[in-house]
C-alpha cells in the first residue's frame, strides 16, 4: 500500500493552520464533512468519529442502547473491531460462514439464524466487494432485523446501482490512511434515521444530552433532572470518540477525488481478475460492484505446498502480502475469543478456514500502473 495523503492534502492542513486562531477539536469543518460525506454515500445523516473501530464500537451500542441485548449476526472473516464492537455492547455474536464468491456472510445461513433475538446483522464489505443480496435485504426486512454494513474498506462499492453504505439500517467507514478516502485517522457512521444518528452522536462525546439535536429531547433531560447543570447530563454511559477539525479539513481535500480513484482501483482489480491463472486462483469475484481496496489472491484447491511456494516467490520478489485476507483470516481462532467460542467447531466454517490458510491480499492503490498488475500477475501464474 502507498500512504494516501498527498501534497495537495499536506498544502491544505498548513493552509488552514495558518489561519488566525484555527480551531482544532471537533466543529464546523467536521460538520462540512459529515454532510458530504452523507451526501456521497446516500445518506440523511453521518457522524464522524475518531476511526472505523470507533464507528463500529458506537453503532452497536447504540443498538443494545435503543434495542437492547440480544444477538448480532456476522461472519468471523473481517476486522477485530467488528466482534470486539458486538462483545463491547453487551451483545452475543452469532457466527456463519463466507459466501466464497463475495467473502461476505453466506445469505442463507443469515437467514437461517434470524430470530426474535436477533438485533443486527452486521454486513462486512470485505476488501471492496459488495457483500449484499436481494434476499438478504428481503429476509432481514420481514424479519425487523436491521442490517449494519461494515463498508471500512468498500468506499464505492455498489449494489443495485446504490453506494455500499446507503442499503442497511446504518453502515460503518474507516478512514485510515491507506483507505480509499484518508483522514489519517478517522472514521464516520451513516444512517437515515435521525433518532440512530443522534443516540450515535451523543455517544461520540460521553453520552452527553447537549450534543443531540432534538430539541425536544434535550428540553425532556433538562426537565427531569433539574438538579443538574444541564451542559452535563449525561444520557448514555459513553466514551469519547470525537475527531479533530484536521481529520474534517483532510476529508474535504480528499473527497473531490474520490470518485476517480475508485475507478482506478476497479480497472487495476478487473485486469489482475482477467490476468491470474483461474485453474489455480479464484477470478470469479464481482468487478462491476467492486470499489477493491487490495487484489485478491485466493487459491483454487486447499494445498499447503502451494500456499507456501506462492509466499515463498512473493517474499523473494519484495511484493508485500498479508495471509488470511481481512483481518488475518478467522476472527474464531483468536486469542482473544478463546472464552466465547468453546461450544464452536472451525470445520463447521469451511469457506472462512479456506481463506484463512489459502488466501492474501496485496496491496492495490491508485498510483499502480498496468504494467505493476501484469507483473504481478506473472509472477503468480508461473508459480
Amino acid at each position: 500500500m502507498q500512504d494516501n495523503v498527498t501534497r495537495e492534502d499536506l498544502d491544505t492542513l498548513i493552509t488552514y493552520l495558518s489561519g488566525d486562531d484555527p480551531r482544532l477539536t471537533h466543529g464546523p469543518k467536521v460538520a462540512e464533512f459529515e454532510r458530504a460525506w452523507a451526501d456521497w454515500v446516500g445518506t440523511k445523516e453521518a457522524v464522524m468519529v475518531n476511526s472505523g473501530s470507533s464507528a463500529n464500537d458506537l453503532t452497536l451500542l447504540a443498538i443494545r442502547e435503543m434495542y437492547g441485548p440480544g444477538e448480532v449476526i456476522l461472519s468471523p472473516l473481517g476486522w477485530v473491531s467488528d466482534v470486539a464492537a458486538t462483545l463491547h455492547a453487551g451483545l452475543t455474536p452469532v457466527f456463519v460462514d463466507i459466501d466464497p464468491i463475495t467473502l461476505g456472510p453466506a445469505t442463507d445461513q443469515v437467514l437461517e439464524q434470524l430470530s426474535p433475538s436477533t438485533r443486527a446483522a452486521l454486513i462486512v464489505h470485505i476488501l471492496g466487494l459488495n457483500a449484499l443480496s436481494d434476499s438478504l435485504i428481503e429476509g432481514c426486512d420481514s424479519s425487523g432485523v436491521p442490517i449494519i454494513e461494515d463498508v471500512c474498506e468498500s468506499h464505492g462499492a455498489t449494489f443495485n446501482g446504490r453506494r455500499c453504505g446507503s442499503v442497511g439500517f446504518a453502515s460503518n467507514f474507516s478512514f485510515y490512511f491507506a483507505h480509499h478516502l484518508t483522514t489519517i485517522e478517522g472514521g464516520a457512521v451513516c444512517t437515515n434515521d435521525e433518532e440512530f444518528a443522534d443516540v450515535v452522536r451523543m455517544l461520540r462525546s460521553h453520552g452527553l444530552v447537549r450534543e443531540s439535536r432534538d430539541t425536544k429531547k434535550r428540553k425532556h433531560f433538562e426537565s427531569t433532572y433539574t438538579d443538574l447543570n444541564s451542559d452535563f447530563i449525561f444520557a448514555h454511559a459513553a466514551h469519547n470518540n470525537r475527531p479533530t477539525e484536521l481529520n474534517g479539513v483532510l476529508g474535504l481535500s480528499q473527497l473531490p477525488r474520490l470518485d476517480t480513484n475508485v475507478e482506478i482501483r476497479r480497472r487495476n482489480f478487473a485486469r489482475f481478475m482477467s490476468s491470474i491463472d483461474g485453474e489455480k486462483y479464484r477470478n470469479e469475484f464481482d468487478v462491476e460492484s467492486s470499489s477493491n481496496y487490495a487484489f485478491i489472491v485466493v487459491l483454487q484447491n486447499a494445498d499447503f505446498s502451494l500456499r507456501d511456494r506462492v509466499e515463498e516467490v512473493l517474499l523473494r520478489e519484495g511484493i508485500e502480502f498479508r495471509r488470511g485476507l481481512s483481518g488475518g483470516g478467522n476472527q474464531l481462532r483468536q486469542p482473544y475469543l478463546a472464552e466465547h467460542v468453546k461450544s464452536l467447531h472451525l470445520a463447521d466454517f469451511p469457506n472462512v478456514e479456506h481463506v484463512h490458510h489459502f488466501g492474501w491480499y496485496i496491496g492495490n492503490h491508485p498510483g499502480i500502473t498496468n504494467d505493476d498488475v501484469d507483473r504481478l500477475s506473472e509472477i503468480l501464474n508461473a508459480i
